[in-house]
């Protein structure tokens, strides 16, 4: 034990010398010990020697079939409840807006902002959308082999690698890039099928397609080869969830005069469309042959304008139950860095839940959460996996006493009663918009579908 510090005491009535001489002691034993027992080698679980350091194989008495079966909500105490009538009913809702021959394209991209791609595709076609869009082909290809056939848009130009899974899956691309376009007619052409597109119009945002002025040129570069199939012309609005409407009006009007182009060229646009969440509500003008229901199909408004135009449903909440409850004593801390102090009178609960799972550690002693129909405020700092709130035990005369405990259920994001806590409230708090917080909330929680 040469190698204690400078300095050390020891433990409490513990002198430095008597502390290596327990340690000699300690040392001794261990070295005395019998060699362990051979091992009995079972399939799946591990221990360690303890004497050898060495990892072992035991059996555990558990059928791993059943095991599997267990439910997730009793493997872990937290998840995403996605309410498909919710979905359904803001696609209904949103129909009402558009003329009876205007299409719907319901926007799944990011794992149908954390609702999931699958289930909500098929509850928004089943409810009336006409086909779906996403952002990448995997997204797409997910989709195709869960079955849906519907005609899917990706809203970018994919890698030229990805051409053989466009076609092999029947996915639409957006196109921008003749050489991309080229490749993509030869590849149609080789196997003896069309390649449908839809041409990206860059009028303002200046993200991704051609420029307002310059598509006339681009389609005679590429019009030459005749598997390429011009299925859509389409362009996206920067602005039209703002409250000023020049930069949208600018938007729209160079889109407008980029299809007459289109047409007076001789080419057929077909499916002319632009309209996103927003300027659906917003902008009748813009639906054309169809509209992109993207944010509002989860039932979020995509800005304070629409809140008075449409009823929309949210169809996502988040849920957990208690994991431990305890009487933190007065001026005691709670998490990380302690900057909650318990003022006294209080059980502090804790769920698991935390930034990993999409509950930004922005939000840090800044939001509540629902118990009982009643707020309850988050303390003390979330941390990945686990976060913690404060339940006043102090009785009142006009309120009833609360008394959590292990296994209640809590909302973190939703309704009960009168209560509610909104991703509309916490993206205010962080600065950030909603549409952010719902992908989040997707990723790591199960999700249930009610």
């Amino acid at each position: 034990m040469n190698d204690l510090p400078n300095g050390f005491t020891g433990f409490a009535g513990v002198d430095r010398e008597g502390f290596e001489s327990a340690a000699d002691a300690i040392r001794r034993q261990h070295e005395e010990r019998p060699a362990a027992e051979p091992a009995v080698h079972g399939s799946f679980q591990y221990a360690r020697d303890l004497d050898s350091g060495r990892r072992v194989e035991t059996e555990l008495p558990f059928d791993v079939d059943k095991i599997d079966d267990i439910p997730p909500l009793d493997q872990r105490w937290a998840w995403v409840e996605i309410d498909l009538s919710a979905i359904r009913h803001n696609v209904a809702e949103t129909r009402r807006f558009l003329k009876p021959r205007c299409r719907m394209t319901a926007v799944v991209k990011a794992d149908a902002y954390g609702h999931g791609a699958v289930e909500v595709s098929k509850a928004a076609l089943g409810a009336g959308a006409d086909r779906l869009a996403v952002a990448t082909v995997p997204e797409a290809v997910e989709l195709r082999k869960a079955g849906i056939t519907v005609p899917i848009l990706i809203l970018a130009q994919p890698p030229i690698t990805s051409i053989p899974l466009l076609l092999g899956y029947h996915i639409i691309p957006t196109v921008y890039e003749p050489d991309f376009a080229v490749a993509y007619g030869e590849a149609a052409d080789l196997h003896g099928v069309k390649a449908p597109y839809h041409l990206a119009v860059n009028t303002g945002m200046n993200r991704i397609g051609v420029r307002f002025d310059q598509v006339v040129e681009f389609l005679h570069q590429v019009s030459f080869h005749r598997a390429l199939e011009l299925e859509g012309v389409f362009t996206h609005y920067a602005t039209a969830d703002s409250p000023e409407t020049l930069d949208f009006n600018i938007q729209a009007n160079r889109f407008v005069d980029a299809v007459n182009a289109i047409q007076a060229a001789g080419f057929e646009p077909g499916i002319v469309h632009s309209a996103n969440s927003a300027s659906i509500y917003r902008y009748p003008d813009v639906h054309f042959d169809m509209v992109r229901l993207g944010v509002s199909l989860y039932g979020l408004h995509p800005c304070p304008e629409t809140r008075n135009l449409v009823n929309l449903r949210p169809a996502m909440s988040v849920h957990a139950r208690i994991t431990d409850t305890r009487l933190v004593p007065m001026s005691e801390g709670v998490s990380y860095g302690l900057h909650y102090r318990s003022p006294g009178s209080v059980k502090i609960c804790t769920v698991p839940v935390g930034y990993a799972d999409g509950l930004r550690r922005g939000l840090s002693s800044n939001t509540d959460f629902i118990m009982g129909g009643r707020y309850f405020r988050q303390v003390g700092n979330i941390c990945m996996d686990q976060c913690m709130f404060e339940v006043d035990m102090r009785s009142y005369g006009t309120r009833e006493r609360i008394d959590p405990q292990v296994g209640d259920e809590v909302i973190i994001v939703g309704s009960q009663g009168i209560a509610e806590v909104t991703l509309d409230e916490m993206a205010d708090k962080l600065g950030t918009i909603h549409y952010e917080l719902a992908c989040g909330f997707g990723i790591r929680m199960k999700r249930i579908y009610v």
